[in-house]
């Protein structure tokens, strides 16, 4: 899994998991997460307001 979501910069705002086709994006203790079912597409990333997405 090359996309990585830094906790540090992630608001919480759920942009990515609504943009994430295959549905690998989790909250979890109010931040998200990238899981083992990520497809790599980059929808995440390339929808992300704060840019925490990174590979």
């Amino acid at each position: 899994m090359a996309l990585k979501i830094d906790k540090e910069k992630c608001v919480g705002c759920g942009t990515c998991a609504a943009n994430c086709p295959v549905g690998a994006i989790k909250e979890v203790d109010g931040k998200y997460e990238i899981g083992d079912t990520c497809v790599e597409c980059g929808a995440c990333a390339a929808n992300c307001p704060v840019g925490a997405i990174s590979k």
